[in-house]
């Protein structure tokens, strides 16, 4: 997800520096927006010179170059867990400035939560992308009741740069997109734990009626680690309902490092 969002800010005309802890994910991350751009400039979406204005745009740090994340506008995602997201905001306030947005990519976390253990919670929102982010046009722009006019002003016009739709909402449990799409993945899982259809057929009966994705390919696609923690955190956060309750296959699945399409084996097996 960092590297789409990388390749879309980079697309859109700003200049990116993309950073992670891992010197090894940084270079797979080079890497897939490269391939990405080629693959645009073979469809011809892109012209040779497009392709090297727009990697120009782009530099890369990792482990100690955490210091070197100065920016106008910082978005954050990394693993979707509560601590970790607040020490990473801490640090990047001690190195920016004042004027500098900071927005998260989570998918279903207490964005209020994390704002008010945080300095700067007027200048902090959610900038919520879908995966892939190069191709999902939708983003939510996510705002907390500390949220001032200007970042959530500032984070819409970004979105609109960048070519997206953005969506502006109040921080809930699972935002929009994932508060409504539980039941679609979750009842179909319900199907399967009774043995009334499988994986396949479900999908193949959801597509048939226009949804560009069955759910399991949908779930797969995303990743079933992600897929599964926004399902616990929804539940959680309204209150354990039976209807949110999360699916013991998908956990499974997780357990087992069936994550989908990014290790190879999900509901479905992959070439990688």
């Amino acid at each position: 997800m960092g590297s789409g969002i990388a390749q879309v800010a980079a697309m859109a005309g700003y200049t990116t520096l993309l950073y992670d802890v891992d010197a090894a994910m940084v270079q797979k991350a080079r890497e897939s927006i490269e391939k990405s751009l080629t693959l645009l400039k073979e469809k011809n979406k892109l012209s040779s010179g497009d392709q090297a204005t727009i990697q120009a745009r782009i530099s890369y740090c990792s482990g100690d170059g955490l210091a070197d994340c100065k920016a106008d506008l910082i978005v954050e995602a990394i693993v979707e867990k509560p601590g970790v997201k607040e020490a990473l905001f801490m640090r990047l306030a001690e190195i920016n400035g004042r004027a500098t947005i900071f927005a998260s990519n989570t998918s279903s976390l207490s964005l209020t939560g994390l704002a008010e253990r945080i300095p700067y919670p007027e200048r902090f929102a959610g900038l919520h992308f879908f995966n892939p982010a190069p191709l999902m046009k939708l983003v939510e722009v996510v705002h907390t009741p500390l949220t001032n006019e200007a970042t959530k002003a500032t984070l819409i016009a970004v979105a609109r740069q960048m070519g997206k739709t953005p969506v502006s909402c109040k921080d809930a449990p699972g935002f929009i997109v994932n508060h409504v799409a539980r039941p679609y993945y979750l009842e179909a899982l319900r199907l399967v734990e009774e043995g009334l259809a499988d994986y396949a057929t479900i999908d193949q009966v959801m597509e048939a009626t226009g949804f560009r994705m069955g759910p399991f390919r949908l779930m797969d696609l995303i990743g079933n680690d992600i897929n599964y923690t926004v399902s616990c955190s929804v539940w959680e956060a309204m209150g354990r309902p039976a209807r949110l309750q999360p699916s013991p296959i998908q956990e499974a699945q997780v357990q087992q490092g069936a994550l989908g399409r990014k290790t190879g084996k999900g509901y479905y097996r992959y070439e990688q």
